[in-house]
């Protein structure tokens, strides 16, 4: 497969994924933003905090000033200054669907074309007619039917690698983004860990995941920072932790060193990712801090993600 192709397809499940990560940032805002006031935090208000999480918030404060709810909604659907918003990275899929459109199946593109088709139709439709709860909703049913039909339809060939290499790379990245809102940003205090406040947030991130029940099913009992970060970092049932992402990620580049015959550095990288987190325990987590261990994983991903660009993407790999 041609590179360029290559970087299409793996650009496609990217940005999907980061629509639908935004989406999910959004949802969490909305729901806490409901709940009374903690005061004392380091920032403004639980907004702000999203800002600093999806790393959008110099380009924010540049275009926008002030956290105000109504413009990081629209900043992060609508605004194409903001190449993270929903609309943005929806756009970039299509548009990269469009060039590879002979790689994909016919339900793959009509699932990006009728997403983005009706993103027009949000985009005209007034912003006073729009809550968050239809947008948030809307975008996640989009992704989730891309997805589906991708992996119904195409051919587990290098493309159907390339996409899903883009997949768990960025679900990795915001899963760790996710969880650091949590527990970094949103938390106003240190002394309200443990608190009712602080396990209505955990529960918050669960449902943002989709994953609150999946959780339940697997720890029941008393929902703990621990157990919630044990099943977001290392238990390989959750289709988000970062276990299952890095798994994925090296099941990916294996098998595309074995269809081109030859291994990679990002290869190798991901594989050492993998060893560490297979061998970590929650408790190591927490020796470490959790918002230190989240940002030095956001880093891993970003390296990794620069290692497949440099063996798969920047020039003919066939």
């Amino acid at each position: 497969m041609l590179s360029r192709t290559a970087d299409n397809l793996y650009w496609i499940a990217r940005y999907m994924e980061r629509a639908e990560t935004m989406a999910r940032l959004l949802h969490v805002g909305g729901r806490i933003a409901l709940l009374p006031s903690a005061g004392g935090g380091g920032m403004s208000n639980e907004w702000e905090s999203l800002l600093q999480a999806s790393g959008t918030a110099e380009g924010f404060a540049r275009k926008y000033g002030d956290p105000v709810q109504r413009n990081i909604e629209s900043y992060f659907f609508f605004d194409h200054d903001n190449p993270s918003s929903i609309a943005s990275c929806i756009e970039a899929a299509r548009e990269n669907a469009r060039i590879v459109r002979t790689a994909l199946t016919g339900q793959v593109w009509e699932a990006l074309n009728t997403a983005f088709q009706e993103l027009r139709q949000l985009e005209r439709t007034p912003r006073s007619e729009l809550d968050l709860g239809r947008l948030t909703d809307w975008t996640m049913r989009q992704t989730a039917m891309l997805r589906g039909a991708i992996d119904t339809t195409l051919l587990r060939n290098d493309g159907w690698d390339f996409l899903n290499l883009g997949y768990y790379l960025e679900r990795a990245d915001n899963t760790a983004r996710l969880m650091d809102v949590k527990y970094y940003v949103l938390l106003p205090r240190a002394d309200f860990v443990g608190s009712g406040f602080d396990n209505y947030q955990w529960v918050l991130l669960l449902r943002a995941l989709s994953v609150h029940r999946a959780f339940h099913w697997a720890y029941g009992g008393e929902v703990t920072a621990q157990k919630i970060a044990d099943f977001l970092i290392l238990n390989p049932q959750c289709p988000r932790s970062l276990l299952t992402c890095a798994v994925g990620a090296v099941d990916h580049l294996d098998r595309l060193s074995k269809a081109y015959g030859r291994s990679s550095e990002a290869r190798s990288r991901a594989r050492a990712m993998l060893g560490e987190l297979a061998e970590l325990s929650v408790d190591d987590v927490f020796e470490e801090g959790l918002h230190e261990f989240l940002s030095r994983v956001i880093n891993q991903v970003a390296r990794l993600g620069g290692l497949v660009h440099e063996g798969y993407l920047s020039g003919d790999v066939r």
